[in-house]
């Protein structure tokens, strides 16, 4: 059958007809075929989208500048489109990047920081004004304000997609009441059939933005989002990237543009926590890797026939006896320092000594007789090299194996090691030598070699060898030559290297992420976890979780669950979301949350909240809706909310044991009364008193008042078996006199006497104080639960 290929080239001029047709487009042009990547596939998505990009923008200006944001976002329905209008009072933007940040894609400052921001690539508003002069064909309308200038700059701007460049209508100077900021005024086809997705990501935004005040205007409603605190987000540093981070291809590129000289000073300039210390065992790494490890071997014995001394005292001639002598005992000398040698250490002995001798007797001990003696000392050394392999094989198998076996390995590995002179080798050549001679063995011998224990010879091997002191590459020559990148990148990844430092990044904290949860949500219990960061591919990245639960939370259906990274919402793409995963997984019933069938989203007045802060968070796509299924991630996610939810499952037991008592205690007081009046009856005596029983019989905590005179007794009967720290507040319309150990407060005529005492279990204290026979007392007790508590004053 003939193939397309040959069908094609058979006619003339079928090359050039399809080269005439190839050309170059622009990332503007592309997107614009592919709005949906971008999250503008629909006219009530890109509604959505525009004003989250919009907004994004408007709070990471702020931030940048230290000013609190106040934010105005407001929708007008024009019939056929939507009007969308934002505003915020960031610093402004200069009059010339006004057209490039709003007109040209991939146009931003924060691609090449590795720092926290919410958007990066500087895609997110150029492609909102991108779909706006697509579906309406009108151009967004820009005002601007910097702090440092009377007048505001009004731009008209649209992106001419052929060449990804602004393209400006109108451009004036115009008055602004705000004497700062920013406005920006699309109109899109669109529609508000994704008003609930809006209103969540206002919403969520005022969730994880408690500093921001947020205003929010559409046709059928009106939202306001006041701050919860005046403390604006930790402010970031750029970092630069982690060893263990970087790929190949970054690599070599860095290596080309770096000014340094060695790799050393590339290491420690170009990358995050490494220092001498730590370029040294990367240097050290990648010398196993590029030059590999000589073999070291054990020095002859001295009642062995070929001693050191002995053979190199015979490679020298015309040298003198005395000379001689010196020379090859300095070389023994110095070799017999360490337990085993190498090659190098046997030349850097010959120098050394060589350079001592010619000193001491004037006689020359030039290259050729150093070479010599090196020759020859190397031969007696690796002499008896099979016995020592053999000493170290036997070692390192866990199994004892027969002799004949380790022996029958010994001499193949003894073997390829004499077709080196110098028994250099990398761990790849080393493994290759091993499992050719368990191979053979096994074949040959009838002996068995598993992967364990070839895995323990070569680790035996190689601990013994010893790293060469060549000096590596330079950076320039390591980037010009694949494979040498290769291994300096595989050096870098071997070595422990410390956690990128936190400071590029800015979480919300604990504390804030239950504020923002409190200002939104009316529930019973708040938890809030910050977990401490980790990394992911080079990139540092904090989760944190935080649970409400109860109040005025929707109790039927499902937990809501609120998803953020580096605190935008993630409105859409639940499902595809690894943070929704994580959620999913969790066994909640050991929480206290339904979870019928044991998986998925638990039931209840719940809302269960995660948040990503990263340098670089991996979104699964442009749209940036949902974070991928990294593992390092869902591991940090998964801890995070299990953290928060231990505290809820601490609320939701005690709440549950408080029901419980108060049920008890309701079927007691309708008992015990029965109960009194009923031995009464029979015993014929006067009616029992039973009015504190209950607490005692409860473990309650009893408070009681006695007055006798003018002297006022309070006594608090701890019941329980554990102590009880309480805070005691009597309020009394009369001025207190000899009152012991409480603090009194005026207050509008009426004076607060507060005691904090510990009553120790199956203990009592008595408060004191002196009053007025005719004033009025009224006591409060803080610090436990009321169904723990009875108050008899």
């Amino acid at each position: 059958m003939t193939s397309y290929q040959s069908q094609l080239g058979s006619g003339d001029g079928i090359a050039e007809e399809l080269a005439e047709g190839q050309r170059a487009i622009s990332i503007a042009e592309f997107f614009e075929k592919n709005k949906h990547m971008l999250g503008f596939d629909s006219g009530a998505r890109g509604l959505v989208t525009a004003v989250k990009e919009a907004v994004d923008n408007s709070l990471d200006a702020c931030e940048e500048a230290a000013i609190l944001p106040d934010i105005y976002v407001e929708l007008q329905d024009e019939g056929d489109y939507y009007r969308l209008i934002v505003e915020d009072n960031g610093p402004g933007i200069t009059k010339e990047q006004i057209p490039k940040i709003f007109g040209k894609l991939l146009y931003g400052s924060r691609f090449h920081k590795r720092e926290q921001a919410r958007g990066q690539q500087g895609i997110g508003i150029s492609a909102a004004v991108l779909y706006s002069q697509l579906t309406s064909g009108k151009p967004a309308k820009v005002t601007s304000r910097t702090q440092e200038r009377e007048d505001a700059q009004y731009f008209e701007v649209i992106v001419d997609t052929d060449e990804n460049e602004p393209e400006i209508s109108v451009e004036e100077t115009t008055t602004w009441e705000r004497p700062h900021g920013t406005r920006i005024e699309l109109e899109m086809e669109a529609n508000m059939r994704a008003r609930q997705q809006l209103h969540d990501y206002i919403t969520h935004t005022a969730v994880v933005n408690p500093h921001a005040r947020i205003e929010l205007q559409e046709p059928k409603a009106e939202f306001k989002y006041e701050r919860a605190t005046d403390t604006l987000p930790d402010e970031t540093e750029e970092i630069r990237p982690h060893p263990h981070g970087v790929e190949l291809g970054t690599l070599i590129k860095m290596g080309e543009e770096t000014d340094s000289y060695s790799i050393s000073g590339f290491v420690q300039e170009e990358f995050t926590r490494v220092g001498q210390k730590t370029a040294n065992s990367i240097i050290d790494s990648f010398r196993d890797r590029y030059f590999g490890r000589e073999m070291a071997w054990r020095l002859p014995q001295q009642h062995e026939d070929a001693t050191v001394t002995d053979v190199v005292t015979d490679a020298v001639v015309n040298k003198g006896q005395d000379a001689t002598a010196d020379f090859a005992a300095g070389i023994t000398k110095r070799l017999e320092n360490g337990d085993r040698v190498a090659h190098h250490q046997v030349v850097e002995a010959a120098e050394e000594v060589g350079d001592e001798v010619q000193t001491a007797y004037g006689t020359t001990f030039g290259s050729t007789v150093r070479e010599n003696a090196v020759e020859a000392a190397w031969d007696a050394i690796t002499a008896e090299r099979e016995s020592d392999i053999y000493t170290l094989v036997d070692d390192a198998t866990t199994k004892r194996k027969d002799d004949a076996v380790i022996q029958a390995v010994t001499e193949r590995l003894a073997a390829k090691f004499a077709q080196g002179s110098h028994h250099r080798v990398t761990g790849g050549d080393l493994r290759e030598y091993v499992d050719r001679a368990a191979d053979m063995t096994e074949e040959r011998d009838d002996g068995t070699f598993g992967d364990t224990a070839r895995e323990n010879i070569v680790d035996a091997l190689w601990e013994t060898a010893k790293q060469v002191p060549d000096d590596p590459p330079k950076i320039h020559d390591v980037a010009a030559d694949r494979d040498s990148a290769s291994e300096l990148l595989d050096a870098m990844r071997a070595v422990d290297i410390i956690s990128p430092p936190t400071g590029c990044l800015a979480p919300i904290t604990e504390e804030l992420v239950e504020k923002g949860l409190g200002k939104e949500y009316n529930a019973d219990f708040f938890a809030a976890a910050t977990r401490d960061a980790s990394v992911h591919g080079g990139d540092p990245f904090i989760v944190e979780a935080g649970i409400a639960y109860g109040g005025d939370i929707e109790h039927e259906g499902s937990a809501e669950v609120l998803r953020f990274a580096n605190r935008v919402p993630l409105v859409y793409q639940r499902g595809a979301c690894a943070t929704t995963d994580v959620v999913k997984n969790i066994n909640w019933r050991n929480y206290g949350l339904d979870q019928p069938g044991g998986s998925g989203v638990p039931n209840g007045p719940a809302v269960i909240m995660v948040h990503i802060a990263s340098t670089n968070v991996p979104f699964t796509s442009e749209s940036k809706d949902a974070v991928a299924n990294v593992p390092e991630m869902e591991d940090e996610i998964e801890l995070a909310i299990r953290e928060a939810a231990r505290e809820l499952k601490s609320f939701l037991n005690k709440r549950r044991s408080m029901r419980q008592r108060r049920e008890k205690q309701n079927k007691l007081a309708t008992i015990l009364p029965e109960m009194a009046e009923k031995l009464s009856s029979v015993t014929d005596k006067k009616e029992l008193e039973i009015d504190n029983t209950m607490a005692r019989i409860m473990n309650d905590v009893l408070v009681t008042r006695e007055r006798e005179g003018e002297t006022v007794r309070l006594v608090v009967e701890n019941n329980d078996d554990s102590n009880a720290e309480l805070e005691v507040t009597d309020i009394v319309d009369a001025e207190p006199t000899a009152v012991n150990g409480a603090n009194v407060v005026k207050m509008d005529d009426e004076w607060f006497i507060k005691w904090n005492p510990t009553v120790g279990a199956s203990d009592e204290s008595v408060l004191e104080y002196t009053l007025t026979d005719d004033a009025n007392c009224d006591i409060a007790v803080d610090g436990i639960e009321d169904e723990k508590l009875t108050v008899d004053a």
